[in-house]
């Protein structure tokens, strides 16, 4: 179920204790670029890069009052989810292991390991280390925390109630989709306040399990080979999500690491701001569509910064 206004008001309360709000700005250089009056909402400006802390500083919260006496967290990542958990279990004096797969971004790891969590590498895909992440967690008696939850949705929802009630009123938003928290907190907050503005969900080419199951309006499992956008990494999409983008969403792009590529060299040459994968993938549908949104106003979610630096410079290098 999709939270109430007042029940993400009541979330933005307690994560601006810990998150202020981000930016929204209007940059001249990529507005010229798109052809478009392009709102880049920044969430790499939180204090962990990512719009991920919002959900779960919420998410915790709410575990504290369901089970008070939770004293250890176990969840899967491929980096900004962990850091969101670790950086929350932190904040209430709870143990976290975080499960990655091998080859995962070096530097997300190290981030999540200076939050003082348990990592653990396992094997080659989001999936295979969500499913032992799980086993574990019920092995020791531990939370499993899920990539997708009602209360990670509402937490990361705040980022939209600030992007729409700052930005002026938005013809269509893009929002990359991973397990699908942010793209339905998107909608949470476009239909809560009675906008018009048209959503449209991104994927990666290659991860494009939420693009196939929204065109097949089922489960689809898709193979995952994104080499640069691993927050979009996702190979099994998950229902609940699925019926509100089926529902709610006019589109789902995909987009190709290329093309990603492309996007984060022109948010740094226009912006100079660090995207991610992941975070730089609206853009890149944007650059899909530029036709399209030739004279309109459009949003764009930098969704996170923590991109490894040799993976950064190789494609500033046009290399990778």
């Amino acid at each position: 179920m999709l939270p109430s206004l007042a029940a993400i008001e009541s979330a933005a309360a307690l994560v601006h204790r810990h998150v202020p709000p981000t930016p929204q700005y209007c940059w001249p250089l990529l507005a010229q670029r798109l052809g478009a009056e392009a709102w880049v909402k920044h969430e790499n400006h939180t204090p962990a890069g990512a719009f991920k802390l919002r959900g779960g500083v919420v998410y915790v919260d709410e575990l504290k009052r369901r089970e008070p006496q939770c004293r250890a967290l176990v969840a899967a990542t491929r980096g900004n989810h962990g850091q969101s958990i670790a950086y929350a279990a932190r904040l209430n004096g709870i143990s976290a292991t975080i499960y990655v797969p091998y080859g995962n971004s070096v530097e997300k790891n190290a981030a999540m390991r200076a939050l003082g969590v348990e990592l653990i590498e396992h094997g080659t895909d989001f999936q295979a280390a969500r499913e032992e992440a799980a086993r574990h967690a019920s092995a020791r008696g531990a939370h499993f925390v899920p990539a997708f939850h009602d209360d990670l949705v509402r937490g990361v929802a705040t980022l939209w109630l600030e992007f729409f009630r700052a930005a002026p009123a938005l013809d269509v938003v893009f929002v990359p989709i991973g397990q699908g928290s942010s793209i339905n907190a998107c909608v949470a907050v476009r239909n809560a306040l009675g906008l018009a503005t048209r959503i449209v969900g991104v994927v990666s080419t290659q991860a494009p399990c939420y693009a196939l199951s929204f065109a097949a309006g089922r489960i689809v499992e898709a193979a995952v080979t994104t080499l640069l956008a691993d927050g979009l990494a996702c190979r099994l999409p998950d229902q609940a999500p699925l019926d509100v983008i089926r529902a709610n969403v006019d589109e789902v792009v995909q987009v190709t690491d290329a093309e990603v590529a492309e996007a984060m060299r022109l948010i740094f040459a226009s912006t100079h701001n660090v995207a991610e994968g992941a975070g730089a993938a609206s853009c890149a549908a944007a650059l899909q569509r530029l036709p399209a949104i030739a004279g309109k106003r459009i949003g764009l979610l930098l969704s996170g910064g923590n991109v490894d630096t040799d993976v950064f410079a190789r494609v500033l290098g046009g290399t990778l």
